[in-house]
């Protein structure tokens, strides 16, 4: 039998439907408004977010393991095992310490020259905290990452006779009394110091290079010099891994300095290409002197001008235009090269890798031609505010400079004079002569070593 029962289309008039349209709407209407009617959370900007991860990310890169390959290869192969546990140890130390109070006294507010003690053990940071559009935990993170490089910059200026402990004990006391005052000073954006001078410092011209030198020139002076320095030849003993590590600094610089605006809008990509032209600007300038001076291009030179053209940059990478990075870039290289290859051996300072040379001057050129190349007439993005004049403006970026010079100087004589009457300074000839690497950790980086 056949069951099947068919009928005709269905129909429905206009008014009907429209009816029947209006109250499932008013339903579902009603049954959504409690969703809607919440207040909202706002949530973070992923594109933020993520680009802070990757900034925080290349930054570290640049100690771990840009810089510990870069003064690695730089030293002779006895101590080069003694460079990479230096600035491995400083990671960890210095992470230690910014989220017990270094971050806590950078940041808070209290006075110009230091902050409070409110957020020790990152108190109240959480992983709702807000830092602008990202997570206060991730701005932690890449504070963190400069605190760690600075003072393992500075440990090249003293490099090969050193104690391990005496590293310690300096960069402990150093990071608490001259690293955090200057960040304060520089980058608490209420109530900082430089902002009386309307200073303008995007990624640590003053903060990371000029502190670190100046702290190396003084602990090179107070250490000694090498054994040997200026009578016998102290030269690198594996360029490759020079070259590495400077590589692996250009790469990581971009997270340094397009990071330091904390967002990822056309500042950050101005950064970027900044640091890109100005490193490449420098390069090429110092491979020119080297041809025309010495008639060769060194690879360690090469690879010195590029960090010089990094670090001059820094300061200015948030304001300068293409124009001045250009400038910067070959200024800083000239500069640099005069330093670190005449000056170190007419003064006889042992500044062992040219933390100095290439950071001191380098931060220096850099912070001062701040000044200049900020304003719009010469390719910048502006200047501290529209009323400034660049006489004003470099002024204010000489000052920042010159109360650096001052702080770091004194903090960097308390520092060493303490390591030196506790732990004291410098290892012993026999130890000296042997390598760090073996009287410090009783390794050696090579199975076949020849010193």
């Amino acid at each position: 039998m056949n069951n099947t029962h068919t009928e005709g289309p269905i129909t429905m008039n206009p008014t009907s439907l429209l009816k029947r349209c209006t109250a499932t709407a008013a339903v579902l209407a009603a049954t959504s408004l409690p969703l809607f009617s919440q207040e909202e959370t706002p949530g973070f900007d992923s594109g933020n977010t993520s680009f802070m991860f990757i900034s925080t990310v290349l930054v570290l890169l640049m100690t771990l393991p840009g810089l510990a390959l870069f003064y690695g290869g730089l030293v002779r192969s006895k101590n080069t095992l003694s460079i990479l546990v230096q600035c491995l140890a400083m990671a960890g130390v210095m992470s230690l310490l910014w989220v017990i109070y270094g971050y806590s006294f950078a940041t808070t507010n209290s006075n110009p020259f230091i902050g409070g003690a409110e957020k020790l053990f990152l108190k109240g940071v959480t992983p709702d905290s807000d830092a602008g559009g990202y997570p206060e935990t991730i701005f932690v993170m890449f504070q963190m990452t400069f605190a760690i490089i600075t003072p393992a910059l500075i440990i090249g200026a003293f490099a090969e006779r050193i104690k391990f402990s005496a590293v310690m004990v300096f960069s402990i006391i150093w990071f608490t009394i001259s690293y955090l005052p200057i960040w304060h000073m520089a980058w608490n954006p209420d109530e900082g110091f430089f902002h009386n001078f309307h200073v303008l410092d995007f990624a640590g011209g003053t903060v990371v290079h000029i502190n670190a030198a100046v702290a190396g020139l003084v602990g090179c002076l107070m250490v000694g010099p090498r054994k040997g320095f200026q009578k016998v030849p102290l030269t690198p003993h594996n360029v490759p891994l020079v070259i590495i590590g400077a590589s692996l600094l250009w790469v990581g610089w971009f997270g340094f300095n397009a990071g330091s605006e904390l967002a990822a809008d056309g500042t950050a990509g101005m950064a970027m290409l900044v640091t890109q032209v100005a490193c490449a600007t420098a390069v090429v300038v110092w491979i020119i002197i080297e041809k025309v001076l010495t008639g060769v291009v060194t690879a360690v030179g090469a690879a010195t001008g590029a960090v010089a053209g990094l670090v001059a940059i820094t300061p200015a990478s948030g304001t300068a235009g293409v124009p001045g990075a250009l400038c910067i870039g070959a200024i800083s290289a000239l500069l640099c090269y005069v330093f670190a290859i005449k000056m170190k051996h007419k003064l006889g300072y042992d500044d062992s890798l040219d933390v100095f040379g290439v950071h001191g001057i380098g931060g220096i050129v850099g912070a001062i031609l701040t000044g200049v190349f900020c304003f719009e007439s010469m390719g910048g993005s502006g200047a501290y505010n529209d009323e400034i004049t660049m006489g004003s403006q470099v002024w204010g970026q000489t000052v920042s400079v010159l109360i650096t010079i001052g702080w770091s100087g004194a903090a960097s004589l308390i520092a060493f004079g303490i390591a030196k009457y506790t732990v004291g300074l410098r290892v012993d000839e026999k130890s000296e002569e042997s390598g760090l690497d073996q009287s410090d950790h009783g390794e050696s980086a090579y199975t076949d070593l020849h010193g």
